[in-house]
């Protein structure tokens, strides 16, 4: 018998990233107490991961100056996991040192990219990481990686397979065996994902892959299927739908959290988290940033809302 079934994971893990990738693309000044109140909000909903901020120099990005006293200040939410974006050893430090328990190593697939992202080649920015993954050790944190512009370069274009999976052995060379891919410029497509993804799978079993997704031309969630397919089920995204990177020309935000919720909650799939507050949760993001960035949900509600009779139509019979 032939089987016609999608197979799809039955469940999935949503890392919330507004906090850090969300908020740092705006230039107006969030105020501090705001971001741990929406925080707060994001954690109502039943969201257990969080990306909390990036200890990065306050000149590089002035929204995220405020990093230490944001994670100071929720380290009551002891039932949600919190990682914070590291650049270097500083920052790590200092994230360690405000009681993060969970480091995201931030490097690049194409050197265009690390240079303008963190003034370094691809290969001297990952030796630079050795120092911050013995840290993590260390201080008996956990740790993971990342691959930005994995699917496609806004300087080079094309990202080749081989160079990806170079990237990775030198991952598993640190120890380091969970990476984020991140298709930072929204140029990835289904079959790309797809078959990288195969790819990889093949290549290192042992790693256990995320995907961090950017609907800059409206392929997010195409590509979020054609990842689940491969097996993967942890995904970032950002409530609104807000975000970008600013060393990635046209960079969108990421795909929005009450929209990936939604289409993974109609297609079955359970990720333990409240549409309806998050749902609210987005609209007071959109009401304190003054935007959004391109939710779907935002403007059209979800289909439950659907099913409600016209207003005025009366039963019959």
């Amino acid at each position: 018998m032939i089987e016609n079934t999608l197979m799809l994971p039955k469940k999935a893990t949503i890392w919330e990233v507004c906090p850090r990738d969300g908020f740092q693309m705006e230039r107006k000044w969030i105020p501090t107490e705001e971001k741990i109140r929406l925080i707060h909000r994001f954690v109502d909903t039943g969201i257990k991961h969080i990306e909390v901020t990036s200890f990065v120099h306050p000149k590089a990005i002035p929204q995220l100056k405020d990093a230490e006293e944001v994670v100071k200040s929720v380290q009551d939410l002891t039932d949600v996991k919190f990682r914070a974006l590291i650049p270097n050893v500083r920052g790590a430090e200092r994230a360690i040192g405000a009681g993060v328990k969970k480091l995201k190593l931030l490097l690049s697939a194409t050197d265009s990219h690390s240079l303008a992202n963190s003034n370094a080649t691809v290969k001297d920015a990952q030796a630079k990481l050795l120092p911050i993954v013995d840290l993590a050790h260390k201080s008996n944190v956990e740790i993971s990686g990342s691959i930005s512009v994995a699917f496609g370069c806004p300087f080079e274009g094309k990202v080749p397979v081989e160079r990806l999976l170079s990237i990775l052995e030198d991952y598993r060379k640190m120890g380091v065996t969970e990476i984020s891919l991140a298709d930072t410029s929204g140029t990835g497509d289904p079959k790309l994902i797809y078959d990288v993804l195969g790819v990889m799978k093949q290549e290192f079993p042992e790693f256990i892959f995320s995907m961090h997704l950017h609907n800059t031309r409206g392929m997010a969630f195409a590509n979020a299927v054609a990842a689940l397919q491969q097996g993967v089920t942890i995904f970032d995204s950002s409530a609104a739908g807000l975000g970008g990177c600013p060393y990635a020309p046209n960079a969108a935000g990421n795909i929005a959290s009450e929209d990936l919720v939604h289409a993974f909650h109609e297609m079955g799939i359970e990720t333990r988290i409240d549409l309806d507050k998050l749902l609210e949760a987005a609209k007071e993001v959109k009401k304190t940033i003054g935007h959004d960035g391109g939710s779907f949900l935002l403007k059209a509600g979800p289909n439950s809302q659907l099913h409600c009779k016209p207003a005025g139509q009366e039963k019959l019979g």
